[in-house]
């Protein structure tokens, strides 16, 4: 059992952050959401702990206002699990971090085997943390004792794991590493939102002809309207897979639709005339999607790329390898080293001449942190040479 102050009143959060202000070090904070439950992300539980003052979980709608907590603790460095996740609904009620430490991307760039919160403290500290309410509806109120004790736990245990990370990073020589990705974290722009969102219904790709994808644009979208204003998740209302089974069938009237068995979802019968309307509104659009989406910039699949783009692929193939190499030498994940997509688009368009400097610059370019680019330019630059010298020696085939 540990101790906690549950906070819930403007009055009491200014008292709380002047405790906080009072302590030391850094502060752990964490964050319960509603997902799955709501269509927001917004948070319903902040919990924050600093040594010398304690646990504090706040109760963000009845708060409203967190101007005081931001003054007593944004200049301290905080310690979150997974920040990427946590920051939108922290930033939300304008809570921001000047500084950051984010114990599973700690333990990503450390080569841990197991990276979720209670895996980490059970690795570092060896506490066994229960994580029975991970995936529950904390927008319920009143939220159990049992939640309440499981969030303090969340933060109780945070900060000695950032200290036995830290010291590991130090050890594995992985300190900067680690530094820059907590800074990219921090300083990463929100993604701009999809020009065709509806495109990732599940099962869509059993959707043939454009007229019957604009009737799937159309219930996706009312749906997602409607999941809006109830601040529902989507798929609570009615499931993708009802959608598409509702397109699939084609009715011929509403009757129909209500009839089809597998249009389930706790509001596909109350609402009923909302869906039928989308349907109709879908067949008479005059603005017909096409079958594929355009994709932006987006390049092809790699088992395209022997015939798109053959050179590109000989570099791929070589380089893959090479940096799965220098991962496995680092102890850490590939896709923490360098993600697929930047070495694919380095590979699909390398800079002329392919040198070392040349290849950073390309990565610099695309995102890449000066870390990931001294650890891997000259081992792509080397492969993306031997895979030209490859193909120009290797014999031609016999008609």
């Amino acid at each position: 059992m540990t101790d906690y102050v549950v906070i819930d009143r403007l009055e009491d959060l200014v008292d709380a952050s002047r405790r906080l202000a009072n302590g030391y070090g850094p502060v752990a904070v964490d964050v319960e959401r509603a997902s799955g439950f709501r269509y927001s992300q917004r948070a319903y539980l902040i919990q924050v702990f600093r040594r010398g003052a304690g646990v504090f979980l706040f109760d963000p709608p009845p708060i409203g206002e967190f101007g005081s907590l931001q003054d007593a603790i944004g200049d301290a460095e905080w310690i979150l699990h997974a920040a990427s996740q946590d920051l939108p609904s922290l930033r939300e009620l304008g809570l921001e971090p000047a500084s950051m430490f984010d114990t599973e991307l700690a333990a990503r760039l450390l080569g841990h085997e197991r990276v979720g919160l209670g895996a980490v403290v059970e690795d570092t500290l060896g506490i066994t943390l229960a994580k029975a309410h991970s995936a529950s509806d904390w927008s319920t109120r009143p939220l159990p004792q049992s939640w309440l004790e499981y969030a303090a736990l969340d933060v109780e245990h945070l900060v000695d794991v950032r200290d036995a990370l830290a010291a590991e990073l130090e050890e594995q020589q992985k300190t900067e590493f680690a530094a820059e990705e907590f800074r990219a974290v921090l300083e990463r722009e929100p993604k701009p939102p999809r020009e065709e969102p509806w495109r990732r219904l599940s099962g869509l790709h059993t959707v043939r002809g454009r007229k019957a994808l604009a009737v799937a644009r159309a219930l996706w979208t009312a749906r997602e309207d409607f999941a809006v204003a109830e601040d529902v998740a989507p798929g609570r209302l009615v499931p993708d897979r009802a959608l598409v089974a509702a397109v699939l069938a084609d009715p011929k009237s509403k009757q129909d639709l209500a009839a089809v068995k597998e249009f389930t979802g706790r509001a596909s019968r109350s609402q009923l005339d909302r869906w039928w309307a989308a349907i109709e509104d879908g067949r008479a659009s005059k603005d017909l999607p096409l079958e594929r989406a355009t994709g932006g910039d987006s390049l092809p699949p790699p088992r395209a790329w022997p015939d798109r783009n053959p050179e590109a692929d000989a570099r791929l193939k070589a380089a893959r390898p090479a940096v799965e190499k220098r991962a496995e030498e680092l102890n850490m994940p590939t896709e923490n080293l360098l993600t697929p997509e930047l070495l694919r688009r380095v590979a699909w368009a390398p800079p002329e001449p392919v040198t070392a400097a040349s290849v950073g610059e390309a990565l610099l370019g695309l995102g890449a942190r000066a870390w990931q680019i001294a650890q891997t330019s000259q081992v792509i630059a080397d492969a993306f040479v031997d895979s030209v010298q490859a193909v120009e020696t290797a014999p031609e085939t016999a008609s």
